[in-house]
């Protein structure tokens, strides 16, 4: 039997006149003139309990009480006296006579404030006490959404026929793009299992092996460099299914996707999503996971600045891999000094080495007389021109330049104009879903002088340009798409490979021989031969859309218990050393930490 008939956050007037009794803990205690008030919390909200003291036993308990403090408490519902009623609160119009009082436990002063002061509190004694942390309303009401999220997702999935499967945890080392967590076995000495960085081969085999449709809410893992949304370990949401076009599986998904927005947020978004190429979003905003609540865009304008006497323009606008854009910034000639410069530290960030701009002070009247810059005295008339009507450019306006190699350009014009967009208050709309396509099947690493997967090895090439994997393989189109919100990548996934001598190829083309290939993948290589379906899937970033639909600033405010940016859990003091005896059973042995000279 339930210690409590009611949560407190549930009462309302309807309750007036009822015996009740709750479960909490002090979230508030004032004593104003001999009447104790206690505002009581538990997960579904805060209750007002008034301790009168006609009933002296149970004052001089609650006399005691202190913030923290775990009641249970028998009393009447009753409406509060008029004038004193809370409309903030969703009880604000009743509170509770106490009529019996039991201290459940005691507590000590918290090391932080547990209301919506909390948040203010280094992230470091937060993350140390994380139980008290999660008491606090905000943080507990950004679990009960994520809680509506995982339901409202499998909802969805169950009544389309998709089937809750499981996957492995311990599993093989395979190249995903991150390394492993390695964890060593104890009756196979020597060697180890890996955790995974997905389930990606496994639910590729589901398909194989006639499952048809799959999901999975996935715990996965990388052993990578973190920052505010990655974790070492992350959740997602992994679904796969067989015999369906990407057309059609991209719009079960954004069904999904629209569902789930309805029903968890009461938001509306779009039908059909709007989808981008690659190409274009990279050409129109710098990035593959464009926000589109942002209205300005890129506009290219090497083909004016070739000729030009500024090497700073002409040398990428003559390069094959350079870039000359352009931004234009509506009622940017309003910027000071200081906000440019600040603006040029911001995109050099980026790998930019500056960022060259002009005022349009007055063009419509003066010409090139109402224009302010220090790089006019190298632009032609000609050139100039063409800027200003190529970007639409009015009085008042403010054009600012990249100019280097295309991806330096890219990423610090694509972030600057997100930064522009809310720094001046140019965000339009609330939720701007796309999806990006007709990703290249390959990128090059210059470096390495090598090809490397833009997604996975496992990505299908378009079927029409199958054969520039032997010709031209940089040209190659993937049939890859993303899911993006807001400048987030939500979901990312693809049609999948499904015949082995197209699997061999594209592995040869990353440096992975025959050889190579049937000692890590030897097991889906197998399995490609045996009647493979066409099939493909999708992995959502469940951490990073809670994240979104929450408006929390970091995965790390919708994980229950996150780690530290250096993977270290300070609730628990993970990880820790382990004692001789067990490393001996695993047959491992510590190298020791080098001796330091000086």
């Amino acid at each position: 039997m339930s210690m409590r008939s009611h949560y407190c956050g549930e009462l309302n007037g309807g309750h007036t006149g009822e015996e009740i009794r709750l479960c909490g803990w002090v979230h508030r205690r004032r004593d104003h003139g001999g009447v104790i008030f206690v505002d009581l919390r538990d997960r579904e909200g805060l209750v007002q309990v008034v301790f009168d003291p006609d009933r002296p036993e149970i004052f001089r308990l609650a006399e005691q009480i202190r913030s923290e403090y775990v009641l249970h408490v028998r009393g009447r519902v009753r409406p509060r006296p008029e004038g004193t009623e809370n409309p903030d609160l969703a009880t604000g119009e009743i509170e509770v006579l106490a009529l019996d009082l039991t201290v459940l436990n005691a507590a000590g002063t918290p090391p932080i404030q547990l209301d919506e002061h909390g948040q203010d509190a280094a992230e470091e004694i937060r993350l140390r006490y994380r139980y008290l942390d999660l008491r606090r309303p905000e943080m507990q009401e950004r679990l009960r959404t994520r809680g509506r999220i995982t339901g409202a997702l499998r909802r969805f999935l169950d009544d389309h026929g998709f089937l809750d499967l499981e996957t492995p945890i311990l599993t093989k080392s395979t190249p995903e793009g991150a390394r492993d967590y390695l964890v060593p076995s104890r009756t196979h000495p020597g060697q180890f299992f890996a955790l995974p960085q997905s389930p990606q081969l496994f639910k590729q085999l589901l398909m194989m092996s006639g499952l048809d449709r799959y999901y999975q809410i996935a715990r996965c893992f990388r052993d990578e460099d973190l920052r505010a949304d990655r974790q070492p370990e992350f959740t997602q949401l992994d679904v796969e299914a067989s015999f369906m076009t990407e057309d059609g599986f991209m719009r079960l998904m954004e069904a999904m996707i629209r569902e789930l927005f309805a029903a968890v947020l009461d938001t509306e978004l779009p039908e059909p999503f709007p989808r981008l190429t690659y190409a274009e979003a990279m050409r129109r905003y710098g990035s593959d996971r464009p926000d589109l609540r942002v209205p300005l865009e890129l506009v290219d304008v090497a083909d004016l600045m070739q000729e030009v006497d500024f090497k700073v323009f002409a040398g990428p606008a003559r390069d094959p891999a350079g870039r000359v854009a352009a931004l234009r910034l509506p009622r940017g000639g309003a910027l000071s000094r200081k906000e440019i410069d600040d603006y040029t530290k911001y995109v050099g960030i980026y790998g930019a080495k500056g960022l060259a701009y002009i005022k349009v002070n007055q063009w419509t009247a003066k010409g090139r007389d109402g224009l302010q810059s220090p790089i006019l005295k190298f632009l032609p008339d000609a050139a100039v021109a063409g800027i200003l009507e190529r970007t639409g450019a009015e009085d008042g306006d403010l054009i600012f330049f990249g100019a280097d190699r295309a991806q330096v350009v890219d990423e610090s014009l694509g972030a600057l104009r997100v930064r522009l967009g809310r720094d001046r208050g140019l965000l339009a709309g609330d939720w701007r879903p796309l999806w990006v396509v007709d990703f290249p099947l390959l990128a090059r690493d210059e470096q390495a002088d090598r090809w490397t997967a833009l997604h996975h090895p496992f990505t299908a090439p378009r079927e029409d340009q199958i054969e520039l994997l032997a010709s031209d393989p940089g040209a190659c189109l993937s049939r890859a798409y993303d899911l993006v919100i807001n400048g987030t990548e939500i979901g990312g996934g693809s049609m999948r490979i499904h015949r082995e001598a197209v699997q061999r190829q594209v592995l040869a083309l990353l440096g992975i021989d025959d050889q190579e290939a049937d000692e890590r993948f030897g097991f889906l290589l197998q399995a490609l031969r045996f009647g493979c379906p066409p099939h493909g899937g999708i992995a959502f970033g469940l951490d990073r859309l809670v994240m979104l639909m929450t408006g929390a600033g970091s995965i790390r405010d919708v994980i229950a218990f996150p780690k530290t940016q250096t993977a270290a859990c300070l609730l628990t003091a993970a990880p820790s050393a382990v004692d001789q005896a067990q490393l001996e059973e695993l047959a491992l042995r510590l190298r020791p930490k080098p001796k330091t000279t000086g």
